[in-house]
């Protein structure tokens, strides 16, 4: 059993480029080896936060797991009542990866011109390899996740 993970997501360590590795010895050592070798060190500060995350009380990352859940419920409902454009719930993440082929635009033209008319940013699904989609973040509150859902109804419907 292997088990990698990191920090920036769960504990808010976003940018601090910190993770782990467990497994077995002998797979540690050479993930270890070329890891040594294609890679920099991460930073001191970095490191005793993550062994802080780590031997903390675990509360927080509940309490914020279940702030995201309840953004996931809300921005996918708002979605969901959005003609013309569709998603699958996801399971984890704090992303939703919308389908907007019915738009008949690509993900670059719709993000610009989502951007220029409603001035809501969004990722373009080509970087991800799905340019009939893109990728909204529900990292923030719930009142700008509904007001940029507000802004998306309106777009969508006057395409």
């Amino acid at each position: 059993r292997i088990n990698c993970s990191g920090f920036a997501k769960g504990y808010s360590m976003t940018g601090w480029r910190i993770g782990y590795l467990a497994g077995p010895i002998e797979l540690i050592k050479a993930t270890n080896t070329i890891q040594g070798h294609s890679t920099s060190n991460v930073c001191t500060f970095a490191q005793y936060g993550a062994i802080a995350a780590l031997e903390s009380s675990q509360e927080s990352v509940e309490k914020m797991r279940l702030a995201f859940a309840d953004r996931r419920e809300v921005i996918f409902e708002l979605l969901d009542a959005i003609p013309g454009i569709s998603c699958i719930k996801p399971d984890g993440a704090f992303y939703m990866f919308v389908n907007i082929s019915k738009t008949g635009m690509t993900s670059l033209e719709f993000c610009d011109a989502f951007l220029e008319q409603q001035q809501v940013a969004v990722i373009p699904g080509i970087a991800f390899g799905a340019d009939d989609h893109i990728r909204l973040s529900y990292a923030t509150d719930l009142g700008t996740i509904k007001k940029a859902l507000e802004r998306l109804d309106k777009f969508v419907r006057h395409i």
